[in-house]
């Protein structure tokens, strides 16, 4: 009893590491399976990178509507255009002018300056200048609201001073600013976009990738079964674990190389925040690659031909970078799709990668992300068991029915 148990354990054993090599060799075998595991991973990230390497908008292009054309006004102007977020192109004589030339795409915003502009000042009447921005893109307003809004502080500084009559600096300091402040970016410094948006897109590039390659040779299975089956006709594939964790740890291998690159290498090359402690990161990422994985796995039972994939997963990449509570804030997202947030690896390896990475926190302090990761792991692994365990029953299915068949015609 005890040798056929021990002969059963070495027999499960060497058909894991049979379906491990063959399901290595069809990865490197299948050129559309090479491309989503090794190439998109590999380049997707360094176009990103390239893209948003600038970080931030600079020298905006926009036109002026000076209506008050005073040495005061031009003073404003001359600030404005000094400052590195805008760039006058133009001195348009009217409001019509100037939208003119921001429905050809020759400036991204108007800067107003109403007739009273410096009579109001000179009269002690607050007076007013209007922007108005192309909202197509919400970076060229920022840029413009934020270089306008600069300069309209350091004037009203010097203003009040002159006013005041103040006799010492000190006196001056005050009048400027009675309450001083202090500008902090935390996590982001440069208060850029590619820091903001790419650690996001670098996590949910993982397991949409996997996604889409485990989709991929899940299709290619079914088309090179007789019988469209998930699990093919071998005597090495008869059981449940030994699948599940040979193509399971085929895919883990894979991905712990393609990850380090990914998280670490990428961020290095463009000089992203990185001040999370590698073990924190090293451990978050054991739950979060075994979920995407078994993930993938269970989700590859509704793909039944290779282009399936494509359709089902390319799509979905957007939605999930919003709902993750990172690209849409998290507290404005419904209840509805934050529970459907869960259901994706991704929605948790986002927060909790970027909480470490870019914040420096540690596992204690993303302890919801990191349980909810090894819970999903555990329940992945489950559902990917279930469908293979379905699978080998039908393929034993199909082969009885097609015995009998057989047998019924030699009798015929």
């Amino acid at each position: 009893m005890n040798e056929s148990l021990f002969q059963k354990i070495k027999q499960g054993v060497n058909d894991l590491f049979y379906i491990w090599l063959q399901e290595f060799r069809n990865t490197f075998r299948d050129q559309g399976v090479l491309i989503f595991f090794i190439v998109v991973p590999l380049a997707y990230p360094l176009l990103y990178g390239f893209i948003y390497t600038n970080e931030v908008v600079r020298e905006v292009p926009a036109v002026v509507v000076d209506m008050s054309n005073s040495s005061l006004s031009r003073e404003y102007l001359r600030k404005v255009d000094a400052t590195a977020d805008v760039h006058i192109v133009a001195y348009c004589s009217n409001m019509e002018e100037a939208k003119e030339m921001l429905k050809e795409r020759e400036a991204y915003g108007i800067i107003y300056i109403p007739a009273e502009f410096s009579k109001d000042i000179a009269r002690g009447i607050q007076t007013h200048v209007n922007i108005y921005c192309d909202m197509s893109g919400l970076l060229y307003y920022k840029a413009i609201l934020m270089a306008n809004t600069a300069v309209s502080l350091d004037m009203n500084r010097d203003i009040k001073i002159e006013r005041a009559g103040n006799t010492t600096n000190r006196q001056d300091e005050i009048t400027g600013y009675p309450i001083e402040y202090e500008d902090i970016a935390l996590y982001n410094p440069t208060n850029g976009f590619a820091a903001f948006l790419i650690p996001a897109v670098l996590i949910l590039l993982i397991q949409q990738t996997l996604l889409l390659g485990v989709g991929l040779s899940a299709g290619t299975s079914r088309e090179q079964n007789r019988f469209k089956d998930l699990v093919p006709i071998n005597r090495h594939y008869n059981g449940t674990l030994r699948i599940v964790f040979g193509k399971g740890l085929c895919y883990y291998m894979i991905y712990s190389v393609i990850s380090v690159y990914v998280l670490c290498i990428v961020p290095h090359i463009f000089k992203l925040n990185q001040i999370g402690m590698p073990k924190d990161l090293m451990l978050f990422m054991l739950p979060y690659l075994a979920s995407c994985v078994f993930f993938a796995m269970t989700v590859s039972i509704f793909i039944r031909n290779r282009e399936t994939c494509m359709l089902i997963f390319v799509f979905t990449s957007v939605p999930l970078l919003f709902i993750s509570g990172i690209s849409w804030p998290g507290a404005a997202i419904p209840k509805f799709w934050k529970y459907v947030s869960y259901l994706f690896p991704s929605t948790f390896g986002i927060n909790g990668f970027v909480r470490i990475n870019n914040m420096g926190a540690t596992l204690s302090e993303i302890a919801f992300e990191y349980k909810a990761l090894w819970l999903q792991s555990g329940i992945y692994f489950i559902t990917t068991c279930l469908v293979y365990r379905w699978q080998i029953i039908r393929s034993r299915k199909h082969i009885i029915e097609k015995y009998s068949e057989m047998k019924k015609r030699k009798r015929e």
